[in-house]
């Protein structure tokens, strides 16, 4: 019996994340169920501005230090056969995966 499978992915590296994106489009593929995704979330942006001297001292100069955490959402209908096969991924450490059913 399948069920709607939802696996929300988010990374600091978007190639990392598109890798994962394309490998669960591929086992999608080859156990042919259906694939909605991945849908690209809106892309978090952290900046922080720091101010470039220490101690303070001469010209108010900043840097802006800024992270961008990109999101991907993708629905699977998916079997027994093809959530075994979607745990065998091998997943980088900078990517994170969040399943929901």
């Amino acid at each position: 019996m399948a069920r709607k499978v939802r696996i929300k992915l988010t990374s600091t590296d978007y190639k990392k994340l598109e890798e994962v994106c394309r490998q669960i489009k591929e086992i999608a593929r080859q156990t042919g169920v259906k694939i909605s995704g991945p849908v690209p979330l809106p892309t978090k942006r952290l900046v922080v501005p720091v101010m470039r001297s220490p101690c303070g001292e001469g010209t108010k100069t900043w840097d802006k230090w800024e992270l961008r955490i990109y999101r991907r959402l993708i629905d699977i209908y998916a079997d027994e056969r093809t959530m075994r096969l979607l745990m065998r991924i091998r997943v980088p450490d900078e990517v994170r995966i969040e399943c929901r059913y």
